[in-house]
């Protein structure tokens, strides 16, 4: 039987044992309720996985036992970068999971022109803390042991200037060049997706002139929530990751 996979943001070392923060302890033995004995993995994202057993506890506070460090890693060997307008609640905790899952390094939400959600600036930090929750959730599920990283809502200006190595793309449904065409070979690539109101053409001229190429993702418009992970998808796909 597979073991449970927990995210613990510590220090961890073979053959000791450690008691686990409030929300892990809950999950092991008031959702799952696990017994004492029960096989778990854990990881900190630094590299790798443990093994571990339950060593018992309450739910604010589980022990458990570190067992052997593994150096198992299960990245993409292509570096990915996703821009993503942001969505509204659920749909933007959707593009997260699954883009977690579809092995993206980095996601930059932006606020764009059309954008949906305005966020206070006392909410930024709530929020990307709340998407970097969903992200750990998306590793432990998805046997990922590297966190990407989730900025902030930033600047579309600011975000695409940012300087990046490699292929830089942009969905636009009527754009030219399809995305297979153009992500040939590429080892790095950074891809800008629109939200629910797509980028405006101010916006794709900016992104154009710091180094985006659009391209079209197939025949129909998709929304928001789908175009980016049916990218990432082909993306993966035609850099071998899903081939393994």
């Amino acid at each position: 039987m597979r073991s449970t996979r927990i995210h613990v943001d510590l220090e961890l070392v073979a053959g000791g044992e450690l008691p686990l923060p409030a929300p892990p302890s809950t999950h092991l033995l008031r959702v799952l309720r696990l017994r004492p004995g029960a096989a778990l993995t854990l990881f900190n994202g630094r590299g790798g996985e443990y093994a571990a057993e339950l060593l018992g506890g309450t739910a604010a506070r589980a022990m458990v036992r570190i067992g052997a460090h593994s150096p198992v890693e299960r990245e993409s060997p292509l570096q990915l970068t996703l821009l993503q307008g942001a969505a509204r609640g659920e749909r933007m905790d959707f593009i997260v999971q699954k883009a977690t899952e579809l092995g993206v390094q980095r996601i930059v939400p932006l606020s764009c022109e059309f954008s949906v959600v305005r966020l206070e600036a006392a909410a930024v930090q709530r929020r990307a803390a709340h998407w970097r929750t969903v992200a750990i959730a998306a590793c432990e599920q998805c046997g990922r042991n590297r966190l990407p990283v989730i900025d902030t809502i930033s600047d579309f200006a600011a975000a695409c200037a940012s300087p990046a190595a490699g292929l830089r793309l942009m969905l636009v449904p009527q754009a030219p060049d399809s995305l297979a065409s153009l992500a040939t070979q590429a080892a790095q690539v950074t891809l800008l997706v629109g939200p629910e109101g797509g980028l405006s053409g101010r916006e794709q001229l900016l992104a154009q002139r710091s180094g985006f190429r659009a391209c079209r993702l197939g025949p129909r418009i998709l929304r928001t929530e789908t175009a980016p992970l049916a990218a990432l998808a082909a993306l993966q796909t035609l850099a071998g990751d899903l081939a393994n």
